[in-house]
């Protein structure tokens, strides 16, 4: 392998060790903010419910 070849793959990897974390930073939110909306419905939910006393 010559040094070019070398030189190209070193900053190929640069790039993708910098553009994935940012890309993956703007994907995972989404799910997140699924989830979120879930467990708060499935909390409002249970605040509703009645909670025997047994005094």
């Amino acid at each position: 392998m010559s040094l070019i070849d070398g030189i190209f793959l070193t900053i190929l990897n640069t790039v993708a060790c910098l553009a994935l974390p940012k890309l993956l930073s703007v994907i995972m939110p989404v799910k997140n903010q699924n989830t979120e909306s879930s467990k708060s419905a499935m909390t409002l939910q249970d605040s509703n419910s009645e909670i025997p006393s047994f005094s």
